[in-house]
């Protein structure tokens, strides 16, 4: 059994039209699961966390020059590694801002591939067959490289596999119509060449993949033909003497793809485990021809066991990272989550029972084709399902879904039906029907301004089934009903809202008064932390209590407790009164109390959690006002210095925005609205604290600086073992 989830973009891509190419050179993993390092065809690599589809890096070639090859991540050493006009060998470190800065090294063949796999040393595929390792490649960086291929034999695709005991390096080559298979290994070096079989009508393959598992390398090549054929080799070192020749290396067809008329031309297969395979850009088998879809097939059974289909010109390019596909289609880079079970006639069938759980797990499979497990004995408590039973069943929810859709009763039928849809509706149909109930109901709420199941959309929106492309519509719907319940939901669970919609989110929130907020029921723990955040202790000049260097200035009598929610904050006026040698003495007055009301600053605080791109958010804060602005800026601020006392750790909350998003988002909003508030009165007391108080973090962060090499000092240095009852050590700190 096998399950595509709900996908959504990480980035989008610039295609080329001569030759029509996605624009992609590669995605290789970075230093966890949740980031992806993406190579595009000219001049950048950029380091993006797939979860939030956020860019974390990005670094650019000068122009005439171009990125040769996909980069990698070297996990020894923590550092990028790239290749530039095929044999320049740049490695660069997260901190580095300017890849021309960084380390370079010219060798002297050109290059064709660099691999790497966490844990070891990557390792440097020449265009010519030559191999080496990074480490000993940038040590004598001239070194002359063996040319293994014949004169007319080229490289056509390349990887890396680990095994239990070493690495191994394949690449395939071609040669007059021939195609090849070198095997790389090391330790002791040897390099075994295979001829794959040659059979009538077939060309090229159209992709190669090759995995390691019972002890023998599996590799996979696919023919435009739709044939998928699998060649098996041994992990282990071959003879001495077989490996001085060409071995021809047998194969079995694995899987015919049906694809109609004519031939395949952008496709790639990729196996997902001993029985599944990913193929991108075959039609589906009821489809037709004209439209490309993502597919998992069974090879044990020769079934479809998922499809999706894929808007845009599909470039044949599909790579799998922890559970994830990332495939390139139109002019996007698409993250699609799968799932794949162990193999059984019964999922091949898609007769494998599927049983509801507890918590967010979005399905659960059990792996039997019968209804009771081995061991069990029926008896009263535990009766048999037949067939007609299940098939019955089935058929009553699809009618009652069916019947939702087109159901044009009033508010309190539907949404009986639809809670008793999800109380009966198991969590494969849940997952497919979610969205086209809620697309529907979006639909006919737009057509009649007086119908609006507020309680059916939050129950579908919390089945975790749902994200913004799947119903576009649903969020914008809420922010014009002013359901500030149902948008908070959205917000949390929804990981591609565009940043349209998020400054949408944003404006209204803003713009709407305190007093109405106060009546919507929000989720508790988020209002639990406004109230942790309200109600802390407030630190006093008198004790010379200090945090980050801060000094907050002195409150007034009156103002010792939290604001009302719509009480307005006017800027305190700065304290230039001397402060003696404290270090605090020209810092801003500070807006101890919150500048929003709690259910207001719930709802900002899910607005900061969104996934963004700066470049594509930038544009859309410009449509704030200056008063709006002001506020958010003035929020931040309040957070920000909240952060900052003691009282922070003790709050207890599932979600909380981090101090870097706060500091990003002032970034952003001073970044749009600056010449705006350089202009404006009311904000000149705002951006003057917000001034001197960058200023005292700068002079914190320069203080500490100069003693870092005296704490160095005192944390290498080893504390004697021979002490007593009494010591005295004397460290000299420089």
């Amino acid at each position: 059994m096998a399950a595509l989830y709900e996908g959504y973009t990480l980035c989008g891509l610039v295609p080329t039209q001569n030759p029509p190419e996605s624009g992609i050179q590669g995605i290789e993993l970075d230093r966890d699961d949740d980031r992806v390092l993406v190579t595009d065809s000219t001049r950048s690599v950029t380091v993006y966390k797939v979860s939030d589809q956020k860019p974390l890096g990005s670094w650019t070639v000068k122009q005439g020059q171009f990125i040769s090859c996909p980069a990698v991540y070297n996990s020894q050493t923590k550092e990028y590694v790239a290749v530039t006009n095929d044999n320049v060998i740049r490695v660069w470190k997260t901190e580095d801002v300017n890849i021309d800065q960084a380390f370079k090294a010219t060798v002297s063949a050109e290059i064709y591939r660099v691999h790497s796999v966490p844990d070891y040393e990557p390792v440097v595929l020449f265009r010519r067959g030559g191999v080496r390792y990074l480490d000993s490649l940038l040590t004598a960086p001239q070194q002359p490289i063996e040319e293994v291929l014949l004169e007319d034999e080229v490289i056509r695709w390349s990887t890396m596999v680990r095994t239990e005991q070493q690495l191994l390096v394949l690449f395939s080559s071609e040669q007059r119509g021939k195609h090849f298979l070198y095997v790389q290994r090391f330790s002791p070096n040897t390099l075994v060449k295979h001829q794959l079989e040659a059979g009538p009508h077939l060309s090229a393959p159209l992709s190669y993949a090759a995995t390691f598992r019972e002890e023998h390398i599996h590799l996979l090549y696919w023919f435009p033909n739709g044939s998928v054929y699998e060649s098996v080799l041994p992990a282990r070192h071959p003879a001495p003497a077989a490996a001085e020749e060409v071995q021809a290396l047998p194969r079995s067809l694995l899987l015919q793809l049906p694809i109609g008329e004519g031939e395949l031309r952008s496709a790639s297969a990729l196996p997902l485990d001993e029985a599944h395979v990913a193929v991108v850009g075959v039609s589906h088998p009821s489809a037709g021809t004209g439209k490309d879809y993502l597919c998992l097939w069974n090879t044990h059974f020769q079934t479809l066991q998922a499809s999706r289909e894929l808007a845009g010109k599909i470039y044949g390019q599909v790579w799998c990272y922890y559970g994830k596909l990332f495939v390139t289609h139109g002019k996007t880079l698409s993250v699609i989550p799968f799932e794949c079970q162990k193999s059984s006639l019964a999922a091949a069938l898609g007769k494998l029972k599927q049983t509801r759980t507890n918590g967010n797990c979005r399905s659960s499979l059990v792996p039997s084709w019968n209804t009771l497990p081995h061991g069990d004995k029926p008896g009263k408590s535990r009766g048999v399902t037949t067939r007609r039973t299940v098939r019955r069943a089935h058929t009553l929810r699809t009618n009652m879904r069916d019947a939702i859709c087109t159901h044009s009763g009033p508010v309190e039928e539907v949404e009986q039906k639809v809670e008793m849809f999800l109380i009966g509706a198991e969590q494969a149909e849940q997952q497919l029907a979610v969205g086209r109930l809620v697309c529907e109901l979006v639909a006919r709420c737009r057509a009649e301004p007086s119908f609006y199941p507020r309680v059916s959309l939050l129950q579908l929106a919390d089945t975790r089934y749902l994200c913004h492309s799947v119903c576009p519509g649903l969020l914008t719907l809420a922010l014009e009903k002013k359901d500030f319940r149902l948008c908070q939901v959205c917000l949390q669970l929804f990981p591609d809202i565009p940043e349209a919609i998020t400054c949408a989110c944003l404006k209204v929130i803003l713009g709407i008064p305190d007093a109405e907020l106060e009546c919507v029921a929000l989720e508790p723990d988020s209002l639990h932390l406004m109230k942790a955040l309200t109600q802390g202790p407030v630190p006093s000049n008198d004790d010379g209590g200090e945090h980050n260097g801060f000094c907050p200035a002195p409150l007034e009598e009156d103002g010792g407790g939290s604001t009302a929610p719509d009480a307005k904050v006017t800027p305190a006026p700065l304290d230039t009164s001397d402060r003696g040698t404290k270090p605090c003495k020209d810092l801003p007055a500070i807006y101890m109390d919150c500048p929003v009301g709690l259910h207001k600053g719930a709802l900002l605080n899910e607005v900061l959690q969104t996934a963004y791109s700066d470049s594509l958010l930038l544009p859309y804060l410009k449509d704030l006002t200056v008063t709006q602005v002001i506020l958010f800026l003035q929020y931040l601020q309040f957070l920000y210095l909240k952060y900052s006392q003691d009282v922070l750790p003790q709050i207890q909350a599932l979600r909380m925005p981090a101090v870097t998003q706060i500091m990003e988002w002032v970034c952003l909003l001073l970044d749009a609205h600056f010449t705006v508030l350089v202009l404006a009165p009311e904000a000149k007391h705002l951006l003057s604290g917000l001034h001197k108080f960058v200023k005292s973090q700068v002079k914190l962060f320069s203080e500490l600086g100069k003693i870092e090499g005296s704490l160095q000092v005192l944390k290498n240095s080893k504390q004697s073992h021979q002490t007593g009852q009494y010591s005295i050590e004397v460290v000299e700190l420089f």
